[in-house]
């Protein structure tokens, strides 16, 4: 496990909103506006932000938007260590074809998880992607099923490094995960060394622009950033190349999907959790 994680001069926006749709829609909404940083308790939803980064109008038309209001707080000097190790327990994700247990995911300080395959060890800092979210499930459960030993992938948004340290795990001869978050980039980096990952590439990008193509595709982010960056997808894959999209929410789908098959992608698989939705296409 790495050092103590502290953070200085971050902006606490406290929203008051229940567990559900709403504040799954607020995470991914408040993630485009630079917030790097969640804690959830049944009644609230906390979100941080570097305090240079805070863009507060389009803070206050987003929740003004979702009819929710919220407190502003300037927090000093803080051990994010001690926030998510409070909240972070181990996740053991199925099957989605027999239902049992299949893949865990644990912090370094949990004891070691029995009966499944797939271990793995993700310490999330600031970063996206521990497989709690419903998005990063769905997509680990579609691995399952993809044909990745030997494959040439790309994670991009790869957040803590979680499907690219699972797609290395079920065989993968070489994994680009890619993210245009230092935060997300150095706590990939730990992560692969937790996990002794040694084929997995790290690049710091802001668009899906690699000059190559890839057999296995994946893109946890959002709406938005695929609907920007789908040139650039497109032009990573191959005829039968294998893609993932997720990130979406449950009415997003007709949008991405009229899109996909305009490229001539076909839909193999949809799944749903909690209001979103994970996407899996053949090119």
């Amino acid at each position: 496990m790495a050092g103590l994680f502290f953070i200085m001069d971050h902006i606490e926006i406290s929203i008051v909103c229940g567990e559900g749709l709403l504040r799954d829609q607020l995470v991914a909404e408040l993630s485009d506006l630079g917030f790097q940083g969640f804690e959830e308790t049944d009644e609230l939803l906390k979100a941080y932000v570097d305090a240079s980064q805070l863009n507060e109008e389009a803070c206050k038309e987003l929740c003004a938007e979702h009819g929710v209001g919220y407190t502003k707080s300037l927090i000093g000097e803080t051990n994010w260590n001690d926030v998510w190790e409070s909240g972070f327990q181990p996740l053991v994700v199925t099957d989605p074809q027999t239902g049992l247990p299949w893949a865990g995911v644990r912090a370094s300080f949990h004891p070691p998880m029995t009966g499944v395959e797939q271990e793995l060890l993700i310490t999330p800092k600031m970063s996206f992607g521990t497989g709690h979210h419903a998005t990063t499930y769905m997509m680990m459960q579609l691995m399952k099923e993809l044909p990745l030993k030997g494959a040439q992938v790309l994670d991009f948004g790869t957040g803590t490094g979680i499907l690219a340290i699972l797609a290395e795990k079920l065989g993968a001869a070489k994994v680009t995960a890619a993210d245009y978050d230092d935060w997300c980039i150095e706590n990939t980096r730990e992560n692969l060394q937790e996990n002794r990952c040694c084929n997995i590439e790290v690049i710091k990008t802001d668009t899906c622009s690699f000059g190559r193509r890839f057999d296995i595709l994946l893109a946890n982010v959002n709406r938005n950033i695929i609907l920007d960056q789908m040139t650039g997808i497109v032009d990573s894959v191959a005829a039968g190349t294998q893609v993932l999209l997720s990130g979406l929410l449950q009415e997003d789908e007709q949008e991405i999907v009229q899109l996909c098959t305009a490229n001539g992608w076909k839909i193999v698989k949809t799944l749903l959790k909690d209001g979103w939705i994970a996407l899996w296409f053949n090119v």
